[in-house]
């Protein structure tokens, strides 16, 4: 079901005087705050945006460029697994050694 469902769902009930006005109020209120904690969880709008706009290489956590500290403080993962991520990548595809040369070159050092 979706929102809008919920919404208009709960619009009828307030009509037919099934649901009081501080009722309708609060469980409107409710869909509203579960569906933008689930927009945010998905990696859609401004929540996911304000993250990825917070990458920034790190000073401190850093062994060639920060790249794995930086990706490893905004996701709360260790910074090791995202070097032996970028490793294992490097070592397979050679992707790992693009996507870190980007990154080093795109994202700003905090």
């Amino acid at each position: 079901m979706s929102i809008a469902d919920d919404l208009q769902q709960l619009a009828d009930m307030h009509q037919r005087g099934q649901l009081s006005d501080e009722e309708y109020a609060r469980a409107k209120a409710r869909v509203l705050a579960g569906a933008s904690a689930a927009g945010a969880g998905a990696g859609s709008g401004p929540a996911a945006m304000d993250g990825i706009n917070s990458l920034r290489r790190s000073r401190d956590d850093r062994w060639i460029g920060g790249v794995c500290g930086g990706i490893g403080r905004l996701t709360g993962i260790d910074a090791w697994i995202w070097r032996m991520l970028f490793t294992f990548t490097a070592v397979c595809a050679g992707t790992g050694m693009l996507a870190y040369l980007l990154l080093w070159i795109f994202v700003p050092e905090e």
